[in-house]
């Protein structure tokens, strides 16, 4: 079973399977805002589909909180721009562009249509 929690003391979310440590999303946080740095999973974990769990449930749970994210990680980014309608409004308008994300979920939607 895998679970993914927060790990305060280390500046991260991480996934667990089971009892192990399969990988983490590294952060900083700052007052409202939260920095996703570097995402990592153990090569012994991978092609299981755990950072993508990884981090959607990490997004997932920054919104309860009501943070904004900044995706300086390269696959956080990735997972924002994957699901635009689910988590695009995470990232303040005015930081969209600085992470090559679109001002507006449609856009992005029209984009891959296209």
């Amino acid at each position: 079973m895998t679970t993914v929690r927060d790990n305060p003391d280390k500046n991260r979310y991480e996934i667990h399977d089971g009892a192990e440590l399969a990988g983490f999303t590294q952060y900083k946080r700052s007052p409202g805002k939260i920095a996703f740095i570097h995402t990592e999973i153990d090569p012994a974990f991978s092609g299981r589909g755990l950072a993508r769990q990884l981090v959607t449930e990490a997004l997932d749970e920054v919104r309860r909180q009501g943070l904004a994210v900044l995706p300086f990680c390269p696959y956080v980014r990735k997972v924002i721009a994957s699901h635009p309608e689910r988590y695009l409004d995470l990232v303040p308008a005015r930081d969209r562009e600085r992470f090559k994300l679109p001002a507006e979920a449609t856009s992005m939607v029209r984009s891959y249509e296209q």
